[in-house]
């Protein structure tokens, strides 16, 4: 899960990121009404903690103008390696239209490094680390351009010599 605290549970989590400006979430359910997974993150700012807690510090590109940031994204164990997270990941995103980069926070270790190579293969990049607290595991800060900075930057004209 990105941005998990250990220790905290999840009620104290939500109460604290549900509060945060730009919050937004989206759930996964069958079609019996059994949970899936969920996924939630927040709109921040240059001044963000979320930016003053990693070393080193991130390149202006990314952390002077508005991000998202992926809180937490859990699927449950018999929908995994499903692509439920993947969908999750991009529905949450897609809530997101002036933003243009993605973070989030790993813990390297987590599932063997498994977790880390996933966000990987889905376009995320280390750009630092982050432990933000001392009972936290230092985390690896990844980042990405959101969905809509995507299609931009593949709809851009390209420029270079042509032949």
């Amino acid at each position: 899960m990105a941005g998990r605290f250990p220790g905290l549970p999840v009620t104290e989590r939500l109460d604290r990121h549900g509060n945060a400006p730009g919050w937004a979430a989206v759930l996964a359910y069958t079609d019996d009404g059994e949970s899936v997974g969920y996924a939630y993150g927040n709109a921040i700012e240059s001044d963000d903690r979320w930016w003053k807690r990693v070393a080193p510090s991130p390149a202006g590109e990314y952390a002077d103008g508005p991000a998202v940031a992926l809180k937490e994204l859990g699927v449950r164990v018999p929908w995994r390696k499903t692509g439920t997270a993947r969908r999750l990941h991009d529905s949450l995103l897609a809530e997101y239209v002036n933003e243009p980069y993605v973070t989030l926070m790993v813990n390297p270790a987590a599932g063997g490094g498994k977790v880390q190579r996933l966000y990987e293969s889905w376009g995320h990049w280390s750009i630092g680390t982050s432990q933000p607290s001392p009972e936290s595991p230092v985390l690896t800060v990844m980042i990405r351009p959101t969905l809509g900075r995507r299609l931009m930057l593949e709809a851009a004209p390209r420029t270079g010599p042509t032949g």
